[in-house]
């Protein structure tokens, strides 16, 4: 009977086979049904009275049966029955088995016992990579998927190869051979190791990109535009030579030329080389396939963009050459070229036919370009505005559609009919804020010009959208506008989406110089401060927040020398209704010649014996205006600080002991459209301000004498300054935030006297030179100017250059001009970083007599910024004064200066 039932099992076996044979193991095997005592031709139905598994080590048998699809009870006819070989499948598709075999154990009259007997993958235990290096091999982790208790498969295989093969194509390895390796792990039953050996090979460059077909583009313009796709560095025969140091061949690599002529330094055979060469540099010469069929896509773009709608790439060929790099050949069919020709609107009645071409700016005969049209009928949303979708939205027009429809296409021209629809005007419904955990809603709210009951205005949406980015509560990136327009009541939802940032900051530092050694520096800035919360424990997390206010608080100290506190509150709008800021401020510093010289130390009793000590308060209101338009914004301010000296010696003082107290109001008008206050990539800031006292001298004139002018100083103080943001080329990156940005800045600054009589005032000067950080002279109310490159302007310091003009400790007249090109390197909630290089040209003067607007001082560098939430902006420069250097001396040790600034930007 055993040996019935065995035959019988096998005969099971063979019937699955038939119908699955990639399933199970033992089907080459052919049973003679009759052994088994059943009848050919004669089915007949047997009962499962059990199901067991057999060779299970980690699943749970139950579910392995579940999966099986056979249960006791079930009813199977012998043979002719698909069940068996349906369980094999189902198992099978879980990949969880190397092996499936299903017997019959037992049969007692119309019952059968069933044995599911099943053989477990592998499972991994350990896995390394040979033959990468360790910053590749943690890459890879991530990326392959691999993991402890993993079951090996050869998808799993098939999957680590092809992460593998694409994680080096990127990087220019395009023969990259991976070998697996296993072996069982002797602590873990039912699994292995695996060593993943990787052969890189030869990196693949592009050897040489060719181009057929193109008559009418070059191929120097085609390659610029495939800016993924680079040849390598070679040196090419200039044609206008016959002869070639190099022999018959026309183009060597940069390779071929280290080794014939060895390493040469570039001075010494420059002279010889440069009659028979030029040398062409391009860099990232590696291949990458996802670039190279992204380039091709430009090529394509930049073809429509000249008027060349039906240039296709015909072909494209890629070959080794003998050194295991890659020639490239693409044939490309130019097609005709087009031009614009006719172009009429159809359906408008809000706007002329004029007012629309006007928006349009394509004329008959313009090379023919899809893009170009689709961007200036808003097809392509942009920020700046200017096309004809954005003169409808502006004016509630939110279900506005233009379509370009072809009307005549005729040798190479075609006309174009522009169907305009519409629609009706839409009215805002809801506003609804979400993500302002800590910003409360009227703070936002007074900031937003979209306002219930209003009509739809794409530029105010935008505008709207600069001004939360202003008040910098916000991530920049996340200040989402999400529009829902009803068109069936003609109604628009606007939903304002905002993620909180950190936007206090903290001043932590320490310094050396200004004659006083070291000083210390701590501050703190809350910028969404609540001062209506202060006595309300609850609202304290840490300190009261959310009405959008700012509290300044900042101390410096050196201990003997000096110390300085200084206070601030801003309320933005006071009143509640109108951007009208309000600022209180007040500070108080005292700088002393605490040295005792009889002792050698510092101390209290020689810093009580000669000081300067000033106190002042000041406060400004703001007002936005409407004229000429609402960038603008008009700022007085009065301020009153009280110098007090005290065997005080300073340069260009007319006293060293008394009191001056010195009054004076300022008005300022300024204007400002930037974004992005931290990274700015457009609009300006302009300002203009003056600020003077009154002329005591002319009010009161036998009483203000040169004796006592000092008493009461007079001046008037005029500052102009004017930056501009102009974005270059196109935004790069996964989120379109890189892009380079030139930025071009003026500023000027004049301080008058109302008599000529009388000395200048000895406080509210300019100073040029350094970081432009406040020192000593800062408590005398001086503007620092900063020159990156030089020290601070001093006569005793002979390196200025002081033929330029006279130096000096102050001035009463500068100017100063910068170029900056900016680079972002991280833009994101929690930092932006970008680096800079830059042209800085300034110059002071003491009077228009020796005023030479001409006759400046130049410095060139590079720096780098780095905004952090709670520490504000630091950054470097590294700047070199072009008037410092010194033919003589060698290296720019002497003409070189390194700044570092610390909270703000300095002028």
């Amino acid at each position: 009977m055993r040996q019935i039932l065995n035959r019988l099992a096998l005969f099971i076996v063979f019937l699955c086979a038939a119908g699955t044979a990639s399933f199970a193991q033992d089907s080459t095997r052919s049973v003679d049904p009759t052994l088994l005592g059943i009848e050919s031709g004669r089915p007949k139905e047997y009962i499962v009275r059990s199901v067991t598994v057999t060779g299970a080590q980690f699943l749970d048998t139950a579910i392995v049966v579940s999966i099986s699809g056979i249960q006791p009870g079930d009813k199977i006819q012998i043979p002719g029955s698909d069940v068996f070989s349906k369980a094999i499948t189902n198992l099978w598709r879980q990949r969880l088995f190397s092996n499936i075999q299903i017997y019959i154990t037992s049969i007692v009259g119309d019952n059968i016992t069933i044995e599911i007997n099943v053989q477990e993958r592998p499972r991994l235990g350990n896995f390394k990579f040979e033959g990468v290096k360790k910053s590749d091999a943690e890459d890879l982790q991530g990326k392959i998927g691999l993991s402890k208790a993993t079951l090996i498969t050869e998808n799993t295989r098939r999957t680590a190869v092809d992460v593998i093969q694409k994680f080096y194509a990127g990087k220019g390895y395009r023969n990259v051979q991976v070998r697996f390796v296993e072996t069982p792990n002797k602590n873990l039953p039912n699994s292995n190791d695996i060593v993943i050996y990787v052969d890189k090979g030869k990196k693949v460059k592009v050897n040489q990109l060719s181009f057929y077909g193109n008559e009418s583009v070059s191929d120097i313009k085609l390659k610029k535009e495939m800016k993924g796709t680079k040849e390598m560095s070679k040196l090419t025969l200039n044609p206008a030579k016959s002869t070639s140091p190099f022999g018959t061949n026309d183009r060597i690599t940069a390779g071929e030329w280290a080794r014939n002529w060895g390493f040469l330094s570039f001075t010494k055979t420059k002279a010889f080389l440069d009659p028979y060469i030029r040398v062409k540099l391009f860099s990232g010469a590696k291949f990458d396939p996802k670039k190279y069929g992204e380039d091709l896509e430009k090529i394509l773009d930049y073809y429509n963009a000249q008027g060349y709608r039906d240039a296709v790439i015909e072909d494209t060929a890629m070959y080794y050459t003998s050194d295991g790099n890659l020639n490239i050949d693409v044939k490309v069919n130019e097609g005709r070229k087009y031009y614009f020709g006719n172009i009429s609107f159809r359906g408008n009645t809000k706007y002329s036919d004029s007012v629309l071409h006007a928006y349009l700016r394509i004329r008959k005969g313009d090379t023919y370009n899809l893009d170009v049209l689709n961007k200036r009928l808003g097809k392509q949303l942009s920020a700046e505005g200017g096309d004809i979708s954005a003169l409808y939205m502006d004016y509630g027009y939110l279900f506005f559609r233009a379509d370009p429809v072809e009307t005549s296409v005729y040798n190479d021209t075609i006309d174009y009919e522009i169907r305009l629809v519409e629609g009706p005007q839409a009215t805002i419904k809801n506003v609804n804020i979400f993500g302002n955990d800590k910003t409360k809603d009227y703070v936002i709210r007074r900031e937003l010009r979209t306002v219930p009951g209003d009509k739809f205005s794409r530029s105010d949406l935008i505008r709207s959208q600069r001004e939360l980015s202003q008040l910098q509560f916000f991530n920049q990136e996340k200040i989402n506008p999400g529009v829902n327009p009803n068109q069936e009541d003609g109604t628009v939802d606007i939903n304002w989406s905002l993620e909180e940032k950190s936007s206090d900051q903290l001043e932590l530092s320490a310094g050396w110089g200004g004659g006083i050694g070291l000083t210390g520096t701590l501050g703190v800035t809350f910028n969404n401060f609540s001062i209506r919360n202060i006595f309300k424990k609850e609202t304290w997390d840490p300190l009261p927040s959310g009405d959008g206010q700012k509290l300044s608080l900042r101390i410096q100290s050196n201990g003997r020398a000096y110390r300085s506190y200084n206070f601030s509150f801003t309320e933005p709008w006071l009143g509640g209704k109108k951007r009208n800021p309000l600022t209180v401020s007040f500070y108080n510093s005292k700088y002393s010649n605490s040295y005792d010289y009889a002792t050698g130390r510092y101390s209290k009793a020689a810093g009580d014996t000669a000081y300067l000590r000033t106190i002042g308060v000041g406060v400004s209101l703001g007002k936005q205006l409407k004229w000429p338009d609402d960038y603008f914004s008009l700022v007085y301010s009065i301020n009153y600080t009280q110098y007090k000296l005290k065997n005080y010696d300073f340069q260009g003082f007319g006293f060293r002991n008394g009191t001056s107290n010195n009054i004076s109001l300022k008005i300022g008008l300024q204007r400002s459209s930037v974004f992005d206050p931290q990274f700015p990539t457009s609009g300006s800031n302009i300002s203009a301000s003056v600020q003077f006292t009154p002329p005591y001298s002319i009010i009161n004139p036998g009483v203000v004498t040169a004796a006592n002018q000092y008493k009461n100083p007079e001046y008037h103080k005029w500052r102009f300054n004017a930056e501009w943001f102009v974005p270059l080329g196109r935004p790069k990156g996964e989120d379109k935030n890189r892009q380079f940005v030139l930025k071009l800045a003026a500023k000027y600054g004049f301080m008058g006297r109302y008599n000529r009589q009388l000395d200048f005032s000895p406080f509210e000067r300019f100073q040029l030179g350094g970081d432009g950080l406040t020192n000593n002279q800062g408590i005398l109310g001086y503007d620092v100017i900063a020159l990156r490159g030089y020290p601070v302007f001093q006569t005793s310091n002979p390196a200025l250059n002081p033929d330029l003009t006279q130096a000096s400790e102050y001035f009463t007249i500068f100017n100063k001009y910068s170029l900056e090109l900016r680079y972002p390197l991280v833009r994101n909630a929690s930092s932006t970083i970008y680096a800079l290089t830059f042209f800085d040209a300034a110059n002071g003067w003491k009077n228009f007599q020796s005023y030479n607007p001409f006759r400046l001082r130049r410095s060139v560098g590079v720096g780098m910024r780095f905004f952090l939430p709670m520490f504000g902006m630091l950054g470097f420069d590294y700047g070199v004064g072009l008037d410092r250097i010194n033919p003589n001396e060698k290296g720019l040790k002497n003409a070189s200066k390194f700044t570092f600034m610390l909270g703000f930007e300095p002028e």
